[in-house]
C-alpha cells in the first residue's frame, strides 16, 4: 500500500498569515493546529484553516513541493489558493479521517 504524503497551505483569513507545510497524515496533523497541540507559528497567529493541500505517493516529492512553495511570492500562493479555492473556505471538513 503506497503511504500518501501532502503539502498543506493553512491560513486565518484571505490575506491574512499562511502556513505552509508537510505531512505523511494530513488529518491527523490539521487536528493537530486546530486542537492547539501543535504550539507554534498556527498556534501563536490562530491559523487554524485548510485552505490548500496536495498529495503525493513520495515523502521526497512532497518536501521538494513544500520548499517550492515557500519560496513563492505571496501574490503567487494566493493565486494557487484561490484557483480551486476562491472563498477560502476551510476544506479540513472536507477530509475523511
Amino acid at each position: 500500500m503506497m503511504r500518501d504524503f501532502a503539502v498543506y497551505i493553512m491560513a486565518t483569513r484571505k490575506g491574512g498569515p499562511i502556513y505552509i507545510g508537510v505531512t505523511n497524515d494530513l488529518v491527523r496533523r490539521i487536528h493537530e493546529h486546530k486542537s492547539g497541540e501543535d504550539r507554534g507559528f498556527t498556534w501563536k497567529y490562530n491559523i487554524h484553516r485548510l485552505v490548500y493541500y496536495e498529495t503525493f505517493g513520495r515523502a521526497d516529492d512532497a518536501i521538494l513541493r513544500e520548499k517550492q512553495l515557500k519560496r513563492w511570492r505571496r501574490a503567487w500562493k494566493d493565486a494557487l489558493i484561490e484557483k480551486d479555492n476562491p472563498d477560502w473556505r476551510d476544506l479540513a471538513d472536507e477530509l475523511t479521517p
